[in-house]
Parts: C-alpha cells; structure tokens; sequence
C-alpha cells in the first residue's frame, strides 16, 4: 500500500476572499495587477490575515548530495563540483547567495550527500550529512527505504528550524552534479510518463550524453516501474530513482505546509520534490507557489500536475533556488500592495 501522511489544512480560503474584494477595491481598474493580485491573496490565506504582512523574512536551504548517475555520464560536469559549490555557498559567491543579499534573505546549505568530506566547512553545513551520494538508478535503487524515511524526517527537522526562527516565506534550492536525472525520474514515474517526455539538457549536455541521459532514464524507469510505470508509494519512489538529498527536501515540503509557512519553489529538482510532497500528503500544494519556469521539460509536466504556474521565466537552469529568489520582489511586492495601496473609495468617495 502507498505510504501517505494525513491531509494538510489549506490556507485560509475565507481570508482569500476577503483580500480578492479589497484588491477589487484598490485605487485602479479591476484585475489591473495582474497575477500580483492572486499572489497578494494567496499570501494573505497562507497567513490568515488581510492585508498580510510584509514579507520580510525569507529563508532559503540548499540541499546538497551527489548522484551515482554522474558516472554514466549524464552532466556536462563532474560530481567534484558539488563539494566545491558548497564551499561556494559558504563564501557566499554562489549565484543564489548573491540574489539572497540583494534581497535581504538568508541562505543555509546543508550537505546531505555529497561524495566528499566536507568536514572543513562550519558544523552546520555537515550536522544532516546522511550519504555519500546515491546508487545509480539505472542499475540499483538510490537509497534504501529505511534511509528514504529517515531523510524524510530530516527534512521536516531542517523545516522546522527555519520556521521557528521566523520565515515567512521559504526557497528550497539544490546542489548536486547529475541531480536533474533522478528528479526526471521521480516525476516520469509519479505521473505514468516514459523517459522521453521528461528528458533535459541539465547542465547543458550535448548530444552524446542527451542520448546517454536519456538510455539511463529509460532502464531506470524499466528497472524500478511496474508496466504503466508508476511507483504508487512516494517513498519507495525516493528510493528507488531520487536520492537522500531529494526526500530531505520532499520532508521539508511537506513540513512547511504542515507548519503553514509557504514556500516558492524554483526549478525541476525542487518541483519534483513538490510532486512527490503531494502525494505523501495530499493538500501540501496549496502552500506552494512556482518562483519560475525553467528549461528541463520536466518541470513542465509537474507544474501541471500541481496546478502551479511560475511567475517569472527568463530561461535560468541553474538551479539553487536562484530562479525562486529572483521571483522574491514579485512577492514581497504583492504582498506590500495588498496591504498599503490606498482603495478606491478612500480617494472619490462611496
């Protein structure tokens, strides 16, 4: 039978209401804001208040871990990368941590599973460390179910730290060489799709490793999915085709809707995470905005799964959750004109 968490509480459908009939009542013509209106809504019913708050207080978390599938030669990079961009974070010279500041948010990034040893870096970063990277999902599951249920805990550890320490609004970003294949994988097997449909160009590959990508992803689709190809149960489909660091992030999800904070999503690996979140607790969606559109067709089809249309898309694959911090002002501002424009009637009078 699938494993699945009881349902999570919506946000506030009655305070939606209340904030999409002030917003009809601002100082301009109906709907003139565009999808800045159903963003200042949908933030007023996660926090259950009209007009909501500023959103001052925004926390990004980097997972980091590697990924068997890097050997196959499915990235334009190799796995040493990944520990050397946690150092990166660190320093706070990634492209993520340079958007952070702009925006006054927070970046922490977390080695989950990276195949080095960090143990150089602040205490905090390897405090979750589970792994050296995953097995090749072509040949063998990523991790063992055991260790799927424990990263999935983790990850709602991790969400709870960030939430106690006041986030209004969390980015969940990646860092992982090869982690764009178990994410396809995880969503071709979540909605029936074969390997084809969901196949990108990660990193920017070329054609050769287009088709070694797309060989590994059909075997590990073949090897892990019954015929329609499908795993029902979400987290046995971490274990077989995702990874440590993607069922870290799909608890975490799942975490941030429980404790009501909600969160933009950014690319392929986060949405994925999301799809899956979904299915282990219904509703978790309605806590989730897409920050963007990006190039990794997957992406694609769970976005539409999720019913979530980005808000932004300028054609960033970096992954990160640069794509979502950089869709923040677009929040911050939807929240600010809910909340401080003046109405209508305040102006011209009944």
């Amino acid at each position: 039978m699938p494993t699945q968490t009881s349902t999570i509480t919506p946000p506030d459908e009655q305070v939606r209401a209340v904030a999409l009939e002030r917003l009809d009542g601002l100082a301009k013509p109906l709907g003139a804001l565009g999808r800045l209106e159903e963003v200042g809504a949908w933030l007023a019913a996660c926090q259950g208040v009209c007009p909501p708050e500023p959103v001052e207080r925004v926390r990004a978390v980097v997972l980091a871990g590697d990924h068997g599938v890097t050997r196959a030669g499915v990235s334009a990079y190799p796995s040493e990368v990944t520990a050397a961009m946690v150092h990166a974070f660190v320093a706070g010279v990634a492209g993520v941590s340079v958007l952070a500041r702009q925006h006054g948010a927070t970046v922490r990034v977390l080695d989950i599973g990276v195949d080095a040893d960090l143990s150089s870096a602040p205490a905090d970063v390897t405090a979750h460390k589970l792994t050296r990277s995953s097995g090749s999902i072509d040949v063998t599951d990523a991790i063992s179910r055991d260790l799927a249920v424990r990263a999935i805990a983790v990850g709602a550890e991790i969400a709870d730290a960030e939430v106690d320490a006041g986030a209004q609004l969390l980015v969940l970003g990646d860092m992982g060489i090869g982690n764009t294949t178990p994410s396809a994988a995880l969503i071709a097997a979540s909605l029936g799709l074969d390997a084809a449909a969901v196949i990108g160009r990660g990193t920017g590959i070329d054609e050769a490793a287009h088709d070694r990508k797309l060989d590994v992803l059909a075997r590990a689709l073949a090897r892990a999915c019954d015929d329609d190809r499908r795993i029902e149960d979400p987290v046995q489909r971490l274990a077989a085709l995702g990874s440590a660091d993607l069922a870290v992030g799909t608890g975490f999800l799942v975490q941030a809707a429980r404790r009501g904070v909600p969160v933009l999503l950014d690319g392929v690996i986060a949405c994925a995470e999301a799809l899956v979140a979904a299915g282990l607790a219904p509703g978790a969606e309605a806590w989730f905005l897409a920050g963007h559109r990006s190039t990794e067709p997957a992406q694609a089809h769970a976005l539409a799964a999720l019913g979530l249309e980005p808000l932004i898309d300028l054609g960033m694959r970096l992954g990160e959750g640069s794509g979502a911090m950089t869709a923040v002002p677009l929040v911050q501002s939807a929240a600010l004109l809910v909340r401080e424009m003046a109405l209508l009637s305040d102006l011209v009078g009944p």
